[in-house]
């Protein structure tokens, strides 16, 4: 199976090797870093025809958030069914709660739905929540859980995430789990600590890691019109992996897909894909634009390498 099994040592958490250094340093460093990374590793790709780390196809889920009314998602969805989507690409979107219905009911099959949340067990006396069980009975394949809005204006913490993540899974659901750090985190060079205090909370309760999709956003990235460039991308992904190597196995590392959130929109999306740790997407606001969002699905297309 392919993959990155290795990435340096001395480059804990992104930390920079000064604090003097200027923009454009950090970024030469940074490139330096993703060359010695790439050079560490003497694999090929895991199929003929695309570049990437994972052994599972490109994945891209659109977060709609709390954005929408009947008739803009009406034509979100009619934009939706009429464009030319990459075959080799898992689909997948999320609108809000109240519209799940409209949405499931209009919207192709080649595209999943998934919901935005989930409760920590069964339904019953909880207002406001809604059960994995609501989900699956509406058509939904798929909940995203840990996102950083729910982490640091909802309060969840890392462990009652994982119990969510772990009762979705026994209940046939899949998982788009949310990892990624604040600026002061990423400036502190603890980037990495994060993320893998952030994993453990989910490797310490889920069955299984068959129907997780890891999502890779940096909190200073999401909605900011900031984007991490390829390189800081890559070099968290793939230390992301060679993670799940170390502590699950080599197996989960490779067939576990972890993709990128943050700003990702129709111009910088195909450089981003390039990236072989990158195996897709969140997306956020642009996947609001149904003619950008087939745009980002079709970046799989940058993967693709002479076979």
């Amino acid at each position: 199976m392919a993959m990155i099994s290795t990435y340096c040592p001395h480059f804990n958490g992104l930390r920079r090797s000064s604090p003097k250094l200027d923009s454009s340093q950090s970024q030469s460093f940074l490139q330096h870093i993703n060359s010695q990374l790439r050079l560490a590793s003497s694999r090929k790709p895991c199929r003929a025809v695309t570049a990437m780390a994972g052994s599972g196809k490109f994945f891209v889920g659109g977060n709609w958030k709390c954005n929408g009314t009947k008739d803009s998602i009406t034509k979100l969805v009619s934009d939706l069914n009429s464009a030319k989507l990459e075959t080799d690409v898992d689909v997948v979107v999320s609108p809000p709660f109240v519209y799940l219905d409209q949405v499931t009911a209009s919207l192709t099959g080649r595209i999943e739905v998934s919901g935005q949340n989930s409760w920590i067990g069964k339904g019953g006396a909880f207002t406001g929540e809604i059960s994995v069980e609501q989900l699956k009975d509406i058509g939904c394949k798929w909940v995203i859980l840990g996102h950083s809005e729910r982490r640091h204006i909802i309060g969840e913490d890392d462990q009652f995430i994982g119990k969510k993540a772990a009762y979705a899974l026994n209940e046939g659901l899949g998982v788009i789990a949310c990892i990624g750090e604040l600026l002061e985190e990423r400036e502190a060079g603890k980037t990495f600590d994060v993320c893998f205090q952030q994993l453990k909370a989910f490797a310490d309760v889920v069955p299984s890691w068959d129907n997780i999709v890891i999502a890779y956003e940096p909190v200073w990235a999401i909605g900011t019109g900031k984007v991490a460039t390829p390189q800081q991308a890559q070099e968290v992904h793939v230390a992301i992996r060679d993670w799940l190597k170390k502590n699950l196995s080599e197996e989960v590392a490779s067939k576990t897909r972890i993709i990128y959130g943050g700003s990702v929109n129709g111009s910088n999306c195909a450089e981003l894909a390039k990236q072989e740790d990158i195996d897709g997407f969140l997306v956020g606001g642009a996947s609001l634009k149904g003619p950008e969002f087939a745009t980002i699905v079709n970046s799989v297309t940058s993967k693709k390498v002479a076979a």
